[in-house]
């Protein structure tokens, strides 16, 4: 695990940012390649992924704090810190690393002050991909309906570039210790150092005796999700682009095959989710994203296909 993917000058550099922003820049550059090859602008393009980038972080920031099961948390951690239990011992809880308070009667550590902008602080860890994206895709719309670019061609790029900057995000995921899998004996199972999320998860379940040790062996589904993401950027691109009879069946191709795999995944992974009905807060807008999908292939199949249209 590397919170801090390098640093210069002093400063130091999240793995995950790192990633997720290197993830846009292929995405957006892919997406204005593809603009370029069909005549349009690619400065549209540019601008579409900057304002998706920003949209999408605050989408992701505030699904993870509604829906994510930490909601409560960060409310007492504005009106009542000492209802906000962190899994350290008593030496860690009262080192300059956490500066927290330690309750000997219960033997749990609480944050030392009210912190009310907490839930703001996405840099500190807790986005979902799924807010992401539903914010990202407004924001996108809004924008292509004041430049004039055609909104369905706009989405089947999107199709495309969207897995790609999520393939790379996950492996920031992997760096940062968080989405962490349940525990398995197979030859690729990682482990994550002590203060991980894995471990603290896990000492909380009792199955380790202390947070002072490595996680037992999880899933990589970082990586799992790392490879489906690029996986369907390559399906999407080189095999429905090239064959597509609508505008716009990029996209739900895309949303139907990321549904499903993160379905999928989701059964796999360990860290908190939230969640309804015995399905995480993920499958649940997944299957939400299927309807999606089939509502965009059935009404827009309906129109002309691209090859008729051309015809006449």
């Amino acid at each position: 695990m590397h919170p801090d993917l390098f640093q210069l000058f002093g400063i130091s550099f999240p793995s995950y940012f790192v990633l997720l922003l290197s993830g846009f820049l292929f995405a957006t550059a892919a997406g204005a390649l593809w603009a370029r090859r069909i005549g349009e602008s690619a400065d549209v393009v540019v601008d579409l992924g900057l304002a998706m980038l920003l949209a999408g972080v605050v989408g992701a920031r505030l699904l993870h704090v509604v829906a994510d099961g930490y909601f409560m948390d960060y409310v007492h951690l504005c009106t009542d810190p000492s209802l906000v239990d962190w899994p350290v011992d008593r030496v860690d809880c009262l080192s300059p690393a956490y500066g927290g308070v330690w309750d000997g009667a219960r033997s749990v550590c609480h944050p030392r002050s009210p912190d009310c902008f907490a839930w703001a602080k996405f840099w500190a860890g807790g986005l979902t991909y799924y807010g992401g994206l539903i914010a990202a895709s407004g924001a996108a719309w809004l924008l292509l309906k004041r430049d004039k670019f055609p909104f369905w061609k706009a989405a089947d790029m999107a199709g495309f570039a969207i897995p790609i900057g999520l393939g790379f995000g996950r492996m920031g995921c992997l760096l940062a210790g968080c989405c962490f899998g349940t525990t398995c004996d197979l030859p690729w199972a990682i482990s994550f150092p002590w203060r991980s999320a894995a471990s603290e998860e896990q000492f909380r379940d009792h199955l380790l005796a202390s947070p002072k040790m490595w996680s037992l062996p999880v899933h990589p589904t970082q990586l799992y999700e790392s490879a489906a993401s690029l996986a369907i950027a390559a399906v999407c691109l080189l095999w429905v682009h090239g064959r597509k009879r609508y505008d716009g069946q990029v996209f739900a191709a895309f949303l139907a095959l990321y549904a499903v795999a993160r379905f999928g995944l989701e059964t796999l992974r360990r860290d908190d989710r939230g969640g309804l009905l015995g399905l995480s807060t993920s499958q649940l807008l997944g299957v939400a994203m299927l309807g999606v999908a089939a509502a965009i292939h059935f009404t827009r199949g309906k129109k002309p296909s691209l090859g008729s249209a051309a015809a006449t």
